[in-house]
């Protein structure tokens, strides 16, 4: 296997421990040498959970980019992405950047240019593209069994699950509420198998209708009602320049018993597909004068008493990015295609407060 990876992470709060920290730990080409966080004592946790102790620890990610590693995992509020994106590219390490890509497009495309000067690979955290349902759906596409996809839906929707903990209510340091956080998973979808990034124009609505309420019933408890700035759900309606239209959904907190979070509808000119929940997927048609339904099994099971292994999304984006470190595969998440999804959130919030279209520039 030869010499192994080594890697920075910066950020070592939830998203750390749940998601790329037990994920990368399972690559038995990477180690993690070095853990960034403003609250020491958490990098300090994730040192011993993940490196034995044995990794250094630094408060400021300008000292860790010096380090002598390979990559660096960046996994911060919204408003920094691209400030340490751009420093480690800068410093000559590849990067893996946590979702959205950015608050705003221009940041997006700074991102994209310190990576095209720097040389080094820059990838973004949309992992739900790895998933069983997503890759087979992105296939059928790819081969031209859905057609021309002219209309999608890319939703988001959850009734009481609103995020309590963290920055992920501070405006300031996220850019935005549910749009920005589970909405980029299903447009990044939707686009993803639409395979079109030319948004021609978006209108967007945003509500802070719920967020002052008590007794939420909140899956993780009541939110405090002070700190939460940003809104409790948006949609938006999206105008591609090929004429295609897409309809999104986000919300955190919303009066509907119809939830769907990272999922997407594709309506094409010879077929359609349907998630109607993540892992559930049904592709629609006429066949032989008929109509026709086709409910892709993704059940690894099947020997008695045996279920298979099955590597979780989150596992599969962490060995593709190890891979393509190593030149030994390719980036499924381009950054081009992130900065897009990127450009076009930004197009409906600014629709939203201004309440007219939002027409997108080259």
């Amino acid at each position: 296997m030869g010499q192994k990876l080594k890697y920075g992470i910066v950020g070592c709060g939830g998203i750390a421990e749940n998601k790329h920290l037990p994920s990368i730990n399972k690559l038995d080409n990477v180690e993690i040498t070095a853990f960034c966080d403003i609250i020491p004592e958490r990098a300090e946790k994730a040192n011993k959970e993940y490196s034995d102790g044995k990794g250094k620890v630094f408060k400021d990610y300008r000292e860790l980019i010096k380090e002598n590693i390979d990559a660096v995992i960046v996994l911060t509020p919204n408003n920094s992405h691209c400030e340490i994106t751009v420093a480690a590219l800068n410093a000559g390490k590849h990067v893996l950047c946590e979702k959205p890509m950015a608050v705003n497009y221009k940041e997006a495309k700074a991102m994209i240019s310190a990576r095209d000067k720097s040389g080094k690979l820059l990838t973004i955290g949309y992992q739900n593209r790895f998933r069983p349902d997503s890759l087979f759906l992105k296939t059928e596409c790819d081969n031209g069994i859905l057609g021309d996809i002219y209309f999608a839906k890319a939703t988001a929707v959850r009734r009481r699950a609103v995020p309590t903990w963290g920055v992920f209510l501070d405006e300031e340091k996220q850019g935005g509420g549910p749009l920005i956080d589970i909405g980029t998973h299903a447009l990044d979808l939707t686009l993803f198998m639409m395979n079109n990034y030319e948004p021609l124009y978006a209108v967007g609505t945003t509500y802070h209708k719920l967020n002052k309420d008590k007794n939420t019933g909140n899956a993780w408890g009541d939110w405090d009602t002070e700190k939460f700035t940003v809104e409790d759900s948006a949609f938006g309606f999206i105008v591609m320049k090929n004429n295609a239209t897409i309809i999104l959904q986000s919300s955190w907190a919303l009066n509907t018993t119809e939830v769907k979070e990272a999922v997407t509808t594709l309506c094409g000119t010879k077929a359609g597909a349907d998630m109607s929940a993540i892992g559930e997927l049904v592709i629609n048609g006429v066949k032989n004068g008929r109509q026709y339904t086709f409910k892709p099994d993704f059940k690894t099971g099947g020997v008695a008493f045996f279920d298979g292994t099955k590597e979780k999304d989150a596992d599969i984006e962490a060995r593709t990015f190890a891979q393509a470190v190593r030149g030994e595969g390719k980036l499924y998440v381009q950054a081009e295609e992130a900065a897009v999804v990127t450009k076009i959130l930004e197009g409906i919030y600014i629709s939203a407060k201004t309440g007219k279209p939002y027409y997108f520039e080259d």
